[in-house]
């Protein structure tokens, strides 16, 4: 789907594109700020945001890939 359904202070759902985060703060309301600038008070703490994020990550092909290197010899 490409956003993550998060929960805003007051209780209304907010869906986010983990794209355009800039940052992630818990501080201690967890606040999330995008590249343009918005900011975002929600109820999930910034543990909760980071697993969701990294779901999204693999989800969509970004994440999960692992680099091998092979030995010689």
């Amino acid at each position: 789907m490409g956003l993550i359904q998060l929960t805003r202070l007051n209780g209304s759902v907010i869906w986010l594109n983990p794209l355009l985060f800039e940052s992630v703060e818990q501080t201690p309301d967890t606040v999330i700020l995008l590249t343009n600038g918005h900011r975002y008070v929600i109820r999930e703490d910034a543990e909760d945001v980071s697993l969701r994020m990294a779901a999204f990550f693999r989800q969509i092909g970004l994440a999960g890939a692992r680099v091998v290197k092979e030995e010689s010899g």
